[in-house]
């Protein structure tokens, strides 16, 4: 493991006391209950937990895809815990870049193509475009393969082309799911090398997780259990 990184004095992350309660019919579900958590930039920290242990309700919190029932979020400095369905989708926007196991690559568009995606939503010109997807692609080691088309590419390559995408509007947090779940271990290990290498330039990243040794790879691992943080 890398050195833990020193805390600073605004954090990407800080969660206080977060709760999420779902109503299912009659039957109360409590999904999180009482989180604190800050993380630091640069920091690389895996989040780990059985089916039911909260965790994927609470990265929904994280990415700003859901709000919480009570507690308060900072995300780079905003509360974001009482924002409308609008501002939280202009923060996830701007502050989170999001990572998945299955890429999500549009396959008939080369790999600059999809990293510019985020770029178009976000109406940026066409040249400061192609210049930011760009740097971005190089960023994680594909500046000879902007222009091949996901099919034309390896597993490994693809979900660096999904990291280069996350990476591409500067987000505060890039958030991971399972991102080496189908990659074969050499090809995982890449990745793991790769998220190591954007955490030491000061990207902060969240790694979700149920394999012990890819969360190992990070600085801090977090274990949640029936909503709780237990270690």
């Amino acid at each position: 493991m890398t050195p833990p990184v020193e805390p600073s004095i605004h954090p990407v992350i800080r969660l206080e006391d977060i709760h999420k309660t779902y109503q299912t019919g009659e039957v109360e579900v409590k999904a999180v209950r009482g989180v604190s958590l800050r993380i630091e930039p640069g920091e690389f920290v895996a989040v780990m937990g059985a089916s039911g242990s909260g965790k994927s309700t609470l990265m929904n919190i994280v990415g700003c895809l859901d709000r919480p029932s009570a507690g308060q979020y900072v995300l780079d400095g905003i509360p974001v815990e009482s924002m409308d369905d609008d501002a939280l989708a202009a923060v996830r926007n701007k502050k989170i870049g999001f990572v998945f196991q299955t890429f999500n690559l549009l396959s008939r568009t080369t790999a600059l193509q999809n990293v510019e995606l985020p770029l178009v939503y976000a109406k940026i010109g066409r040249a400061e475009r192609r210049q930011m997807a760009e740097e971005a692609l190089t960023a994680v080691g594909l500046g000879d393969r902007m222009n091949h088309q996901p099919n034309e590419l390896s597993g490994g390559q693809r979900q660096r082309v999904a990291i280069a995408r996350a990476l591409v509007n500067k987000p505060s947090l890039l958030l991971a799911d399972e991102p080496t779940g189908n990659l074969d271990s050499q090809t995982g290990r890449e990745i793991l090398d790769l998220f190591r290498e954007l955490s030491s330039r000061g990207n902060s990243i969240i790694l979700v997780t149920h394999e012990d040794d890819v969360a190992q790879e990070a600085q801090r691992v977090i274990h949640l259990r029936d909503g709780k943080i237990v270690s």
